[in-house]
């Protein structure tokens, strides 16, 4: 089983900054993607960024050029730095495991989610 906790959530002004953190525990696979999901009260769930163990990351576009998504394989931790944060960009935003078993659809393990706040 995999567990993911995220920190790092908050109040913040628009212009603002905030760096989401998440640790993995459990079994983490080098295949695993590491990334980041957010949510507003009546829509979908949607990808914000997310990453390989070798580094390569992928971002929403409504993020890119703002947020940096970046990971410790050592840790098992994915960051996510949010730059020049808009009120648009409020939302729970959860940390997210994706992992491709031989063959089958993607699972998908989750965070109880943190809350980002980007208002004056």
């Amino acid at each position: 089983q995999v567990q993911l906790v995220e920190s790092g959530g908050g109040l913040v002004q628009p212009g603002g900054s905030l760096r989401l953190s998440c640790a993995a525990s459990g079994s983490i696979f080098v295949l695993d993607l590491l990334g980041w999901y957010r949510q507003v009260p009546g829509k979908e769930r949607e990808l914000v960024a997310s990453i390989t163990s070798g580094g390569s990351a992928f971002y929403a576009d409504s993020v890119k050029g703002r947020f940096t998504i970046s990971r410790d394989n050592a840790k098992n931790t994915v960051y996510l730095q949010m730059n020049s944060l808009k009120p648009e960009d409020t939302a729970v935003y959860y940390c997210n495991l994706r992992r491709y078993p031989l063959g089958g659809s993607p699972i998908h393990y989750w965070g109880q989610g943190t809350q980002v706040t980007v208002s004056s």
